[in-house]
């Protein structure tokens, strides 16, 4: 049985990673030129504990599962995860009661350890914060990850596991004989199939209606960051939500993997047809600065190394949109994938597989016995022991040459990256942190772009960015 699955953010990636476990023919394809580079690559990058989602709803249903699944799947696929817990805080008397009633709606949910803690418990473990702070949820199994990685790490597994990675390839239309899909067709190839899920993010409403299936319409929602630099990392513990309001969770204070520290991200919807605006704005950084300090007044914004823009798909319910189409027989949507996407995608594709493909759909699975869940990252040379490091160097002196010094990242790191599939800057950067630092690849990146030179056999004027026309150097000044 052949199945595509199209997009690989980390819901479709953790889509075909599940899938795998199956006697399946999978391909995925995706129409950047890395994994995860959509929605997926800008946002706030946390694992939400479920207490902020209307009961009943599929955020509910798969938050709280999604977000107890963490723990295994970063083990298994070696992606870090951090479980900092987060405090909701409230600074008025309906704020209070805006968080006691959260406090409800999370047991309901199945949210555990959630406690509201008063202003002296919450000062003691956050002394940082604004003074005036009156009390705050505090949900323990909250946490941050790198969602890129994610998607890397299950891709990875994936095809392990015998999964087809297509990139660079648009689903322009779809080839059918009656009411199933036979083939899907990209702006380059046409591919079989039996079965397709529709994982496209912000274009999963597009995908469907090109194959004819329901949809609910999207848009995107403007999210824009702040990125400190790690001197400011430590002010804060844990992810510091505001009260939220009717239309986001609000504009946040947390802590990143790599020890930075990120604002944001403030909420704009745009218009449906401006899915690819990605520009930050005056006024966004401007909101972002004046609401946090109302929370952590010592932020210092002169340690600011980077602002950036990311898009969520909102739709009209504000909810996850996880169905088998009803009048195309082999297509199953999983759209409308807004916060918290990111914590339920691996409940959403053990869900998909098990209830929606082979119940709802009665498509009949058989497993795999040589499934191999396990996956390794790539190896943090100067996070090992000195002497293991100095063998290491014996047997591969890339490993001794340092070429991000902001996050400490060698040259063999670098190689291991591209031996992977990064045939970008950014590729590079996604693996290995490398450009994620201080600098934001001032110092490093061209070094990077002659090993990407030297690896791929390719001249320097060819290596891009992130997308084929972003390009960095058109030809040599001078032979």
């Amino acid at each position: 049985m052949k199945v595509i699955v199209v997009g690989a953010g980390v819901v479709g990636s953790l889509a075909a990673r599940e899938l795998s476990k199956y006697d399946l023919d999978i391909t995925i394809i995706e129409k950047n030129l890395d994994i995860g580079w959509g929605v997926t690559k800008a946002n706030s990058a946390i694992l939400h504990a479920g207490y902020d989602d209307p009961v009943d709803s599929n955020r509910a249903k798969f938050c709280a599962k999604g977000n107890a699944m963490y723990t295994q799947l970063s083990q298994e696929l070696d992606f870090e995860i951090r479980r900092t817990g987060s405090y909701v805080v409230a600074f008025s008397d309906q704020e209070v009661k805006t968080i006691e009633e959260l406090y409800e709606q999370g047991r309901i949910n199945g949210v555990p350890g959630l406690e509201i803690h008063d202003r002296n418990t919450l000062l003691e473990k956050e002394p940082n914060l604004n003074k005036d702070v009156k009390c705050g949820l505090w949900a323990p199994t909250a946490g941050i990850t790198e969602p890129w990685m994610v998607a890397i790490a299950a891709v990875e597994n994936a095809v392990a596991n015998g999964v087809k990675l297509v990139l660079n390839e648009k689903v322009v239309g779809f080839e059918k004989k009656g009411d199933q899909i036979k083939k899907v067709i990209t702006d380059k190839n046409s591919y079989e199939t039996d079965l397709v899920v529709n994982a496209a993010g912000l274009y999963a409403d597009q995908v469907a209606l090109l194959a004819g299936a329901e949809y609910v319409p999207l848009h995107p929602r403007r999210g824009e960051y702040i990125l400190l630099d790690k001197k400011m990392g430590s002010i804060i513990k844990s992810v510091i939500f505001p009260t939220p309001t009717k239309t986001s969770k609000g504009i946040l204070v947390l802590p990143t993997i790599d020890g930075g520290l990120l604002l944001g991200p403030t909420a704009v919807d745009l218009q449906d047809d401006m899915k690819d605006h990605l520009e930050t704005t005056a006024q966004g950084l401007e909101q972002i600065r004046n609401f946090t300090r109302t929370l952590v007044p010592s932020l210092d914004f002169s340690q600011t190394v980077k602002t950036f823009c990311g898009l969520r798909p909102e739709s009209p319910q504000k909810d996850f949109f996880v169905q088998a189409s009803k009048v195309v027989k082999n297509f199953v949507n999983l759209m409308a994938m807004r916060s918290p996407g990111l914590t339920a995608a691996p409940a959403i594709a053990e869900y998909v597989t098990q209830e929606v493909i082979q119940q709802a759909m009665g498509f009949k699975l058989s497993k795999r016995k040589d499934f191999n869940p396990i996956r390794r990252g790539i190896k943090k040379i100067v996070e090992l022991p000195l002497q293991e490091w100095q063998e290491l160097v014996k047997g591969d002196p890339k490993a001794g040459r340092l070429i991000c010094y902001c996050n400490e990242v060698t040259e063999a790191e670098i190689v291991e990256a591209i031996k992977r599939g990064a045939r970008t800057l950014d590729g590079v950067k996604f693996r290995t942190r490398a450009m994620f630092g201080r600098c934001q690849g001032g110092f490093c990146s061209i070094k990077i772009m002659k090993i990407l030179e030297r690896e791929l056999g390719k001249d320097m004027s060819e290596i891009v960015l992130k997308s084929p026309q972003s390009w960095i150097v058109d030809g040599k000044v001078r032979e």
